[in-house]
This record gives C-alpha cells, structure tokens and sequence, in this order.
C-alpha cells in the first residue's frame, strides 16, 4: 500500500484490556535473559548477535522485561520482533504499527506534553499525515539533488585524512556535519553545535556523551552563542528529546529561519507551512537524525574491514566492488538497532497475540543476521548480492536521506582505499540500546605507495 493512501485516524483512546494468555512458549529463554535485549549495557560489549540468533529460534516475537536502568525508571515492557520477514512486515504495515500513537523510541515520553510535542516530528507520524511532512523536504534528498553534492562530498572526504595517529571517530564525524550544514544552510562557525546535539541525544546514556559540549564560544556566529546561552543545565533522567531538554537547538532553528533564503531546507520548511512544533521536530529530525547514522555507520563500516583484513584486501583489487560493500557495511554494522511502534488494534504476530496500544520493537540488527535471507549471515562478505538489509529501515518511513548517507559512505571508503589504516588503540563502543556506535577508535593512517 502506498503511503499516499489515505487511512482511517487512529483512535488514541485506552483499551480496557482483556483476558488475553500471554504466557510466553517453554522455549522463551527466562527474563534475566531477555533484559539483556534491552540494558544499554549490554550494548557497551556489542551488539549481542547470539542472542538474537536464539530468539530468532526460539521466540521470534516476545515479550522484552524494562527493568529501571540508573535514573529512568521502569517501563511496562515491549514486545520484540528479530525476524527479517516480521521486521519488514511490521515497518510496512503502520494502520497495525503506528509510529504516532507512542512515538518510536523504546522509553516513553515522560509526559502527555512531551509525547504531543514529539508527535510532530515526521519520524512519529504515520500516514496520510505523514506524506504531508516528507514532500516539504523530500526535494532536498532526491538521486538528482544528492548527485549535485556529491563532488563536494568527495573533495571534502579527500581532505579528512593525514599521515599519523588520529581518533577516527572524531575525523569521520566532520563529513555528516559538514555535509548536514551545507544542507540546512548552517554557517561554518555553527557547525559544531550540530556535533553536539547528536551527541547528547544520541549518547544520553552513556556519562561521556550526554552533557558533551565542544563548541568554541569565539567561532560561533551570534545565532550559535545565542543557543549555548539557551542551552539549559542537564538534569539526570530527563528525556533527552523533550522540549526542555533541546531549549538550545530550538531557540537556534528560529534564528536561523529567520536569516535563510533561497532554496536551502530551511527555506522549503518555511515555505510548507509547518506548525511551529512540526518545524522545531523537522530541524531536530535532520541536525540529529542525519547526523547520527554516518557517526555510527563510518567508523563502524572501518571496524568491521580492518576485522576482515581478507576482504579489504579483495575490495582494494577491485574497487568496483565499492557499491556493493557499502551495503555490507551497513548490513553487518547497522547504524540504528531498534525502532519502535505501538499496535493499533489486537493482532497476531509471529504467534503471538499482542494488545492495542502495547509497544512492539523491530530488531534491525537482527533481522540483518537472519539466515533465511542471508546465507552464511556472520560472514562479511563485501561482493554479498542481493542484499536486502533494513539499516534505513521499510514502508514508509525509508530513510529519506538514504542516498545522501551512501553517497557519503562511498566518498570516505573511496578514499581510504588509498590508505593504510592500522589499530592504534582499543575501540570503544557508545553504551545505548538504540545506537550502534562508537565514541574512540584510534587508528594509525600512512598513504599507501603507488
């Protein structure tokens, strides 16, 4: 069904719940070991593949426990879903699995404010509504449009690099900001703040990443100090995607509504008559959301060919091979590991019957291993056709910058195959259920001879 479609609205209206058996099949492994699912901790060692390789098995769909975690408090629990086909099935079908009704992160909003505030952004509609949103910026994300940047791209990806020691990590993370500012019409002084805001929301549990600040107050534009003065004091247990807690980003998307023109974003925000919350959730969703993939996708794609020294061997014979190993790289280090919906009404799934308004999150990582669709799915294999992974996930809410993301990715591994690249250090990995990321990754380059 196309997400033109017009749909019945949903009604948000509480279900009484009724005798419905949950009890979970013997082979469900017991709770201690389905938390591990979902604590960040978890997360902090890697992604926990043999795990979702036993669920994949054993229990496909099933109920995840949401034990506190430090300050954020108990949550009621979700359902799980780690096959491919259920993955898929569920992030087509939003008249079942709405994006609206509970937003798309794991953790509740805190308050009924906060959960009508997120409902703006494009990411937490569903459609008809949520068509309306994607054809205002949609322009700015084409084939077409990113072939126009992509020169830019990769002149500014052939000046990330330089003989020495260096923490990739940090030297990947200009390109996506770059990239991102060039877009949204950011000035160059500024762009560090768009560093930071992923940082925090992208990194609030992880005590390295969620009070991060590393904006030069003397480089910033009068926009730019405006926000870090806005920027409130953070609180621990405060939801990072509030309102509140984002006072900064907003108060600088205003001021730099007001001094764009042209055709930038911004401009095609103005001009498609955007609610002010629609608007604020629209530049959070590009300043974070765009950022965020291409922190964890470069650094992670790196990772994951010096772990497979053979086929970066076999991609530096065959640079052709480029295309394709981009999406293995996206496959096996998927940048977002999990998004929620919320049932629409009482369904099946996988066997399982889930009630109207119970959370239900896909396991992109997961469904990326599935070996029904994948053969020999824990290989790494850089030539690996088709490749049907759901890194920027299905249905409708398909990553809108996709084509901007691989262009970018094309660009940075494009260059280093002119590179060697040897560990320097021990990785270290972002501790969140959500993100596949890492915050170090100290490497060694030199320029490889001719």
């Amino acid at each position: 069904m196309s997400e033109e479609t017009p749909r019945p609205p949903v009604d948000d209206t509480p279900e009484t719940p009724g005798p419905v058996d949950n009890t979970p099949p013997d082979s469900t492994p017991p709770d201690d070991v389905l938390e591990a699912v979902f604590l960040p901790s978890t997360y902090e060692r890697g992604v926990p593949y043999e795990l979702f390789a036993r669920l994949r098995r054993e229990a496909p769909v099933c109920r995840i426990p949401e034990p506190a975690v430090g300050p954020w408090k108990e949550g009621p629990g979700y359902w799980a879903v780690f096959r491919h086909a259920d993955v898929k099935h569920v992030l087509r079908t939003p008249e079942d699995f709405s994006s609206h009704l509970g937003a798309t992160q794991i953790r509740d909003p805190d308050t009924p404010a906060d959960l009508a505030f997120v409902r703006a952004m494009m990411l937490n509609t569903d459609p008809p509504g949520h068509s309306r949103l994607r054809r205002i910026v949609a322009a700015a994300f084409t084939p077409r449009a990113v072939r126009a940047l992509e020169r830019a791209i990769a002149e500014r990806a052939r000046s990330l690099f330089a003989e020495g020691e260096c923490d990739f990590v940090e030297v990947a993370a200009d390109l996506p900001v770059w990239t991102l500012a060039h877009v949204m019409g950011v000035p160059d002084g500024d762009r560090r703040l768009l560093h930071d805001w992923a940082s925090r929301v992208i990194g609030y549990q992880d005590a390295e990443y969620a009070g991060l600040s590393t904006a030069e107050a003397d480089a910033l534009t009068p926009m730019g100090r405006l926000a870090v003065a806005r920027r409130p004091d953070p609180r621990p247990g405060v939801n990072p995607r509030s309102r509140a807690a984002l006072a900064d980003m907003f108060a600088y998307a205003h001021a730099l509504a007001g001094n764009s023109g042209g055709d930038s974003v911004m401009s095609a925000m103005l001009r498609g008559g955007l609610t002010e919350a629609e608007f604020e959730n629209m530049f959070f969703l590009f300043a974070v959301a765009g950022n965020e993939t291409l922190r964890n996708g470069i650094p992670g794609g790196l990772l994951t060919l010096l772990a497979h020294p053979g086929e970066l061997a076999r991609l530096r014979g065959d640079p052709s091979l480029l295309g394709p190993a981009v999406e293995e790289m996206l496959r096996f280090w998927p940048p977002v590991m999990d998004f929620r919906r919320t049932a629409t009404r009482d369904l099946t799934l996988g066997g399982r019957r889930i009630r109207r308004g119970e959370k239900v999150v896909v396991y992109h990582a997961s469904a990326n291993r599935d070996p029904s669709v994948f053969p020999d799915p824990d290989r790494f294999d850089v030539a690996r056709t088709p490749n049907d992974h759901v890194s920027f996930g299905a249905g409708p809410h398909l990553c809108l910058g996709a084509h901007l993301a691989r262009a970018q990715l094309r660009a940075v591994f494009g260059e280093l195959l002119s590179w060697d690249v040897t560990p320097a250090g021990a990785p270290s990995r972002l501790v969140s259920n959500f993100q596949n990321g890492l915050k170090h990754l100290p490497v060694r380059l030199s320029r490889r001879q001719a």
